[in-house]
Parts: structure tokens; sequence; C-alpha cells
């Protein structure tokens, strides 16, 4: 398999993606200044940021699509709030807003993703109750 291959794979692959996701959030916290304001928004960001992946694993192995659609949606829940705990610490001054954007990005990458995941589950589900 080639090269470019193989990373829009890896891309596609949600748990790897979500999970990467966890990882630079682990980065960025690390890297955040030891003041009281910066470590216990860090800690908001970090728990959510996190168990992002934590939640999809969990959707991954649901036992029906109602179990699926639930964990998706806590999900979505988790990084809708990394993204407010996300420009909580870019507008605070405490991290260059700059350095935030590309983790911003991904995020806001995955709330679609996530977004259109529910949707289209929704939708499957309604269909097969109507046949």
């Amino acid at each position: 398999m080639q090269k470019e291959e193989m990373q829009k794979e890896e891309k596609n692959d949600l748990r790897g993606r979500t999970k990467k996701f966890a990882l630079r959030i682990i980065r960025m916290f690390t890297s955040l200044p030891k003041t009281t304001e910066a470590q216990v928004l860090g800690k908001q960001v970090l728990r959510s940021g996190t168990s992002v992946g934590a939640n999809y694993r969990e959707a991954y192995r649901s036992r029906s699509r109602a179990e699926f659609i639930a964990k998706a949606g806590d999900c979505l829940k988790e990084l809708e709030e990394t993204a407010y705990w996300l420009e909580l610490l870019g507008e605070s001054g405490i991290v260059d807003e700059q350095r935030l954007t590309s983790l911003k990005t991904e995020n806001d990458e995955l709330i679609a993703i996530f977004v259109t995941i529910i949707n289209r589950s929704k939708a499957h589900k309604v269909k097969n109750e109507k046949a």
C-alpha cells in the first residue's frame, strides 16, 4: 500500500483519529503554564478531549443502533465541551490563539463527523423501523 493510501485510511479510522486527538490534548496540557488558571482550564480540556476516543470505542462496540447513537452523542457532547475550554484557553491569553488553531480545527472536524454519523444513524434507524 502506498504511503498516501495508508495516510488516507488512517485518517478515516475514527478510533485512531480520536486517539491522536487525545494525545495532542495531552501534549498541549503538559505545555501549559503552571498557574492556577491554566491548570484548572487545562484539566477540564484534558478530561473532555481525552474522553472522546474512549466514548467512541464504546460506541464502536455497541450492541444496538440506539446504544451506538447514544455513545456517539456522548462523543459529540465532549467535543463541544472541548471546544469551549480551548476557546477559554485562547481568549484568556493563557495560550496563544495561533498555537491552538490546528487543535481547534481538528476538534471542529470531529464535531462535523460525529454530527453526520449521528444523523445518518438516526435516519437509518427510522428507515428500518418503518420497513
